[in-house]
């Protein structure tokens, strides 16, 4: 689930991303990483359904027609904006280990290793999460949201182009287990662009919520709760369980039964003149307000943009978040984590003093250590990793200026697929540690540290742009270089996304085995040789990607400017779609 792999295998198809155009609006607009996401979203728009609407039919667009990178069954981590009442929440859309997986379970049956399978599942979140901003801020029925998706599972839909290339290049992985094989595979090889996939399972496994909510009665509410329960209670709960337990996994119904999400206010920061929302400290979220607290202030315009100085203080700037990101992020209900401080002006100003004229040779150290000698060692496991999927995006503003921003998860290659419920439910434990003495070492009722992380800008008080994108650890990476270039460079959305990137791996991957390449980044083609040649002479270890490298992430968003025009940007990275009316 991490991102070196699949443009390096000679067995993976062509894949040559294209570019877009600027899409602008005046009464709605949306973003997804798929077409028909987008176009669900629309639907929904143009039927007088609200963001939240949208967004929740994008995300479980995603998990049917973006299966390669999202699963319905897997995380999906949410921010939602309230114009009417300038509140912005945070769903904390991934789950727990289950009460049987500790490192000792890994280390006795699993050969010390969160090894692909169902061995790393945790309780699946996103159902839970869409439901629930549907159901507290949304205005339609489950049925009316799902019906997209659940038509394009069980009638099928052409593979994209994008999906093709990923699924071509981890065909062998399919064939680790029969229910996905069967699925995903059409005499014994991966899908091709333009061919049918049906996943009727699953559509039917959205029937069964919709079934159950037609049958709950009462209010809009009560119904949405009750297509909620039916997964986590009802029939696909046990089908989930039952396939466990048959298979030697570690999920048991009692993990679904008792699983709730979090709902919370967003966690807020500034950069100069616009207010930032992230989630919490249970993802990497917060990585992104430190990058920007350590920038604030810096002349980036004096700098230019994409020169060498300026790529070099961006780039040492994301290795001190990713160090402390290292040193101090878990879940909340496990570890203490010192927010306030991380987060504090004052100590990105202590921060920035570590940033110097040549590039730290590996991660530098977090935020506690005083004197450390540059050229160190970091004295931490490295590996290798050949997994390549990870995520997707969808960005909604609506004609009241309510907002959704949500990162869906979980591709169809780290586990097998569920018999009787037509996805793969939760593999996000390969986020977590064995290492004791980790903040996110696994343990029974522990979240891992989720790298999906939505992020949602403010201006004046309203809604100015949420935006994210896939990518693992390039995420906040691929977010901060497109943030600078509208709000530092005066950039048009779309040609903000479209602009070369740079993306360091100075740090333990989020993925097991937590590969570590210190030094290392990673910048595409279009970037000039000289300025590579520039960075490299200031000690980075410099590595070059393709043009539009989708390993770069795919950024997409909504912008809303003053005079309240709706700017969509859909990244061509990954074949992304934007929409607005």
């Amino acid at each position: 689930m991490s991102l070196d792999s699949a443009s390096s295998q000679s067995s993976a198809p062509s894949y040559s991303p294209t570019r877009t155009v600027q899409i602008v609006g005046r009464r709605w607009a949306v973003a997804a990483g798929h077409p028909l996401a987008a176009a669900a979203a629309a639907r929904v728009l143009e039927a007088g359904g609200n963001a939240v609407d949208a967004g929740v039919a994008a995300g479980i667009t995603l998990g049917t027609v973006h299966c390669d990178m999202v699963s319905v069954a897997g995380v999906a981590p949410i921010l939602v904006h309230q114009a009417s009442t300038r509140q912005t929440w945070q769903v904390a859309g991934v789950g727990p280990y289950p009460r049987t997986s500790t490192p000792e379970y890994f280390r006795d049956k699993h050969g010390n290793q969160i090894a692909p399978g169902l061995a790393r599942t945790v309780v699946p979140a996103a159902p839970d999460a869409w439901l629930t901003a549907l159901q507290r801020w949304g205005t339609m029925s489950f049925a009316d949201v799902a019906h997209a998706p659940t038509l394009l599972a069980e009638r099928g839909f052409a593979v994209s182009d994008f999906s093709a290339y990923q699924m071509g290049a981890n065909e062998a992985k399919y064939k680790r287990w029969p229910t996905s094989a069967a699925l995903y595979l059409k005499n014994g090889r991966a899908l091709r662009t333009g061919e049918t996939l049906v996943l009727a399972e699953l559509g039917e496994t959205l029937r069964r919520m919709a079934r159950a909510e037609s049958k709950a009665g009462g209010s809009r509410e009560a119904g949405v709760r009750a297509a909620r329960d039916e997964f986590y209670k009802g029939e696909t709960a046990k089908r989930i369980a039952d396939f466990h337990l048959k298979e030697d996994g570690p999920l048991r119904a009692e993990d679904l039964a008792s699983f709730e999400v979090e709902v919370s206010q967003a966690l807020m920061g500034r950069f100069r003149d616009y207010g930032m929302a992230v989630c919490g400290f249970w993802c990497q979220g917060p990585v992104f307000l430190q990058m920007l607290n350590l920038l604030d202030g810096v002349d980036l315009e004096r700098l230019g943009h994409n020169s060498p100085a300026y790529l070099h203080r961006i780039v040492e700037s994301m290795k001190l978040a990713f160090a402390d990101r290292e040193a101090y992020y878990g879940d909340p209900h496990f570890v203490d984590i010192p927010a306030e401080r991380l987060l504090s002006s004052e100590y990105a100003a202590e921060r920035r003093r570590l940033i110097c004229d040549t590039a730290w040779p590996e991660m530098p150290p977090a935020g506690e250590f005083r004197e450390v000698a540059r050229g160190r060692a970091a004295a931490i496991a490295g590996g290798s990793t050949d997994d390549a999927l990870d995520t997707s995006y969808v960005a909604v503003v609506d004609a009241e200026g309510d907002a959704f921003s949500a990162t869906p998860s979980d591709p169809n290659t780290d586990s097998p697929v569920v018999a009787g419920v037509g996805c793969v439910v939760s593999p996000r434990g390969s986020q977590g540690w064995l290492d004791a003495a980790h903040k996110s070492v696994v343990a029974p009722g522990k979240r891992p540290r989720l790298t999906p992380a939505p992020a949602m800008a403010f201006k004046n008080g309203r809604v100015f742009m949420p935006f994210g994108t896939p990518g693992g650890d390039v995420q906040q990476q691929a977010m901060l270089q497109f943030f600078l270039n509208v709000t530092v460079f005066g950039m048009p959305p779309q040609r903000a996304v479209e602009q070369p990137r740079v993306a360091t791996r100075s740090f333990p991957d989020s993925f097991w085995p937590h590969a570590y390449a210190p030094g290392k980044l990673e910048a595409e083609s279009r970037i000039p040789a000289e300025t590579r040649q520039a960075l490299a002479d200031l000690g980075h270890s410099v590595s070059a990607w393709p043009e539009l490298e989708w390993r770069a992430g795919a950024v997409d968003a909504v912008m809303v400017d003053d005079e309240g025009t709706r700017w969509a940007a859909a990244d061509p990275r990954r074949g992304a779609q934007a929409i607005a009316n």
